[in-house]
């Protein structure tokens, strides 16, 4: 497969000439103009950071990209669907009420604030993939009726997948409650006796009659289950969840299956941030001190390409002192720094199955833009 072109830029600037000049001239670089973008929807795939994180990238970045798509005549909006697990942003309204809290709105952001799969985590689309491990994705119903993508990736480590970049921002980003629970676990929802309060919410929701609250506390029959995970919504005291029990290269492959979903036949453009590189992913509540120093901002239409890219840079950097990565690694720089921060995780499995499902080349050429 031929080198795919990743443009580059550093976090330098000079006055007059600021970061967001940087990635307006990056995308340009990149090819947003030639997407074909006026009059037509374009999905601006962020992540707004859980609630008390701060490394998540600031709504300014979006406003750059939604800039540069309304320039070409473009509708921008941006989004992200609602986590599968507890937290500040498992449903639309809460979603939205930390996005807000975190800075973004439509002004900030430059465009319109949409969750992808809705209030509840149910408004989805399902895209057939035929893969080997995912039949058919359920992705976020706005990601899927956008006629363009443009993903905005802040790059960092990741507890499951190694590394968090461009693919994972839009296989795990883009799906639905249901696409969630297909890509982590094997299992269905789970109910916690003890923070249970019988409050037959869960029961309300369920579709397929498998919730039942009786005796001061629900019980979900796994046999009548379906796996949609509304049940986890409803909750209001966050005693219903899903163990995580996938293999992590399965979750790896699944992602990419997943990403494949949803870029399929749309014009995209994929961006990464490689700065405050945080041990942890932004859906934690606080991020720790970054791993290595703060390198740029990286643009490609290929997003194989652009995280192999991101990986490279990242591991020539070298750690942050006090940080995890020089406290897991004894003080001495690994060769892997992802394996080091999180072992068992292989993050090369990701590049392996995405260039075999076609979805990308991790050959790339590294073009610098000024």
């Amino acid at each position: 497969m031929a080198a795919s072109k990743v443009y580059f830029t550093d976090m330098r600037t000079r006055h007059g000439d600021g970061l967001m000049d940087k990635l307006g001239r990056l995308a340009d670089a990149a090819g947003i103009g030639e997407m074909g973008l006026e009059r037509r929807f374009v999905a601006i795939k962020a992540h707004f950071g859980e609630r008390g994180n701060l490394a998540f990238l600031r709504p300014n970045y979006a406003k750059a990209v939604a800039d540069r798509v309304r320039g070409l005549g473009g509708i921008p909006f941006l989004t992200d669907c609602s986590t599968l697990y507890v937290g500040s942003r498992k449903s639309g309204p809460e979603h939205l009420d930390t996005a807000a809290l975190n800075g973004f709105n439509p002004t900030s952001a430059g465009c319109q604030i949409i969750i992808g799969d809705g209030v509840k985590g149910t408004d989805e689309a399902e895209v057939r993939v035929g893969g080997e491990h995912v039949e058919t994705a359920k992705i976020g119903r706005a990601v899927f009726d956008a006629d363009a993508i443009v993903s905005l990736t802040h790059f960092k480590c990741h507890e499951l997948t190694g590394f968090g970049g461009a693919v994972k921002n839009l296989g795990m980003g883009c799906a639905s409650r249901r696409g969630k629970m297909e890509l982590h676990a094997t299992g269905k929802p789970e109910i916690d006796e003890g923070e249970c309060r019988g409050c037959g919410e869960c029961e309300k929701v369920c579709a397929h009659s498998a919730v039942k609250a009786a005796g001061g506390s629900a019980r979900i029959d796994g046999g009548a289950c379906a796996g949609c995970g509304r049940c986890i919504a409803a909750c209001p005291f966050d005693a219903i969840s899903v163990a995580m029990d996938e293999g992590l290269d399965r979750i790896n492959r699944k992602i990419a299956e997943y990403a494949l979903a949803v870029v399929r036949g749309k014009p995209c453009l994929h961006i990464s941030v490689i700065a405050d590189v945080s041990p942890f992913c932004d859906c934690y509540g606080d991020n720790d001190l970054p791993v290595i120093p703060d390198v740029g901002m990286l643009a490609s239409m290929d997003p194989v390409a652009l995280d192999m890219a991101c990986v490279d840079l990242a591991q020539r950097q070298p750690m942050v002192e006090g940080s995890r990565l020089h406290e897991k690694s004894g003080g001495s720089k690994p060769a892997d720094i992802f394996s080091c921060i999180h072992p068992g995780t292989r993050w090369q499995s990701l590049f392996e199955h995405s260039e075999k499902i076609g979805l990308g080349s991790p050959v790339y050429e590294l073009v610098t833009v000024r």
